[in-house]
């Protein structure tokens, strides 16, 4: 599982798991010393937390003082008991969006001064893939063709003083109709604009981390099935 807490990326394996070589840069075990700001230090990886230790961790992550950290990788000393303790922090809202292909171009969409893609909130007996798709065309004006599932992110978010956590399932999806494509301003979008690879890197500088792991995962994807 991984989470983007205020756009750090931070990832929940079980406790016989653990992150790639080369993803991380500095170990902390939880069970034998303090988990303090001064350790957390661009790419990190705990091992044996707890609540508690997760309790501080998200402190430090939700802190306004910034911190120096830019992922984190955790291993729980009990994973399903971690995972429960964390979605209790939140209210959870669950959503989905597309990743629109026109040929050698995606759809991206500009709000709120990043560039993003469509999404939005999963509605009640709805299905995640006809979630995607509907709000796809409803915040692009597009008609869109479901490809298949590219994976699921979680971010936290403030709403009203109260922290959220939106579960997003991610879809590719084809092009049909773009001929009355337009930016739904009702949801705050500024632009909707069909963008190359190069122009989507660009993009993504000026993006959330979980858009860009959206894209990196879609690539691979792409690259098993070629």
């Amino acid at each position: 599982m991984i989470i983007f807490i205020n756009d750090i990326p931070v990832s929940l394996y079980k406790a016989d798991d653990r992150p790639i070589d080369g993803h991380y840069n500095h170990v902390i075990d939880a069970a034998s010393e303090a988990i303090t700001r001064a350790k957390l230090i661009q790419h990190v990886w705990v091992q044996n937390v707890k609540e508690e230790e997760f309790e501080t961790l998200l402190g430090y992550l939700n802190s306004k003082v910034p911190i120096g950290i830019l992922s984190l990788h955790i291993s729980a000393y009990d994973y399903n008991a971690l995972k429960v303790y964390l979605t209790s922090k939140f209210k959870v809202v669950k959503a989905a969006g597309g990743l629109v292909r026109k040929k050698d171009k995606f759809l991206m969409i500009y709000r709120l001064k990043k560039w993003d893609l469509p999404k939005g909130k999963k509605e009640r007996k709805e299905k995640y893939a006809q979630t995607a798709v509907r709000e796809v065309e409803e915040e692009c004006n597009v008609s869109v063709k479901l490809v298949g599932k590219i994976c699921t992110t979680w971010h936290t978010y403030t709403m009203n003083r109260r922290a959220m956590l939106k579960k997003t399932r991610w879809y590719a999806m084809d092009l049909v109709d773009d001929s009355k494509m337009k930016p739904s301003t009702e949801e705050d979008i500024e632009d909707v604009r069909w963008m190359k690879t190069k122009e989507v890197y660009h993009a993504l500088e000026h993006s959330y981390k979980s858009i860009q792991y959206v894209f990196e995962r879609y690539y691979e994807l792409v690259d098993v099935k070629s």
